[in-house]
């Protein structure tokens, strides 16, 4: 039906440690196809690599280059506005090496930096705050990878790095720009790399607030599977519907 897809990973690709069996076969079906597709994903914390090695053992045909995460879209991002910037980074991995793969530089402290760019960073502390607050003050950009509030994980929802990044908000009363999902960047540089028009593309997720949103405010087709974040009883209650709404992907025709 569509051209291409963006496909969430987290409730959309597997659960936890488990494969949703639908989406991929769904996919397998893309990849023999030569239909393109590309993996969108808000976490901030693995490189496409590591992605890939996760995707790889669930069965998923995929490559690097069909992986999109926040901290690309993030590292885009400021390389478009200033690829001389210089970056006080909070975060892991993932998002450090987006940000140095695109020539940016890090800097150890908050006086020197051009930019704050917050992501996910699971050993966070008063420092790392205090460092970020200090470049804002000196009057560095705020840029937040994701605005996500909770993360699932097997033991529950813990704070995401929406909630983790709001107390900086909080306290130097700064609103950042947001980059992942439901925001339009990502989806922008998304649309760029799959190379088809908004029309042509789907994408397709388990979370109205992150995945559909993001479509809808793209003006991108969507395609709510249930199962996930997002509760179907609730999502039909929205006042802005996707333009599909599924059980799982094995009721959508390619």
């Amino acid at each position: 039906m569509y051209k291409g897809y963006f496909i969430d990973l987290d409730g959309t690709a597997y659960r936890g440690k488990e494969v949703i069996l639908e989406t991929l076969e769904f996919v397998k079906k893309l990849h023999d196809r030569e239909i393109p597709y590309l993996f969108l994903t808000n976490n901030s914390t693995k490189t496409p690599q590591m992605v890939v090695e996760a995707l790889k053992s669930f069965g998923y045909p995929v490559t690097e280059e069909q992986i999109y995460t926040s901290s690309l879209a993030t590292a885009q991002y400021v390389y478009d506005q200033n690829p001389n910037a210089r970056i006080y980074m909070i975060g892991e991995i993932g998002l450090q090496s987006a940000l140095t793969e695109k020539g940016l530089t890090l800097v150890e402290q908050g006086e020197e930096a051009d930019y704050v760019v917050f992501g996910l960073d699971r050993e966070i502390n008063y420092e790392k705050y205090f460092q970020a607050c200090l470049a804002i003050y000196n009057g560095a950009t705020f840029i937040v990878t994701n605005g996500d509030l909770a993360l699932p994980t097997e033991r529950g929802l813990m704070p995401g790095n929406g909630a983790l990044a709001s107390v900086i908000s909080a306290s130097t009363g700064m609103e950042p720009i947001f980059i992942g999902k439901p925001n339009s960047t990502i989806m922008e540089k998304a649309v760029d790399l799959i190379g088809l028009s908004r029309k042509d593309v789907a994408m397709i997720g388990d979370n109205y607030f992150t995945d559909i949103l993001a479509g809808i405010h793209a003006g991108i087709p969507t395609i709510y599977i249930e199962g996930g974040f997002s509760k179907r009883e609730d999502v039909l209650t929205y006042d802005v519907q996707p333009t599909h709404v599924l059980k799982d992907l094995s009721q959508f025709e390619i």
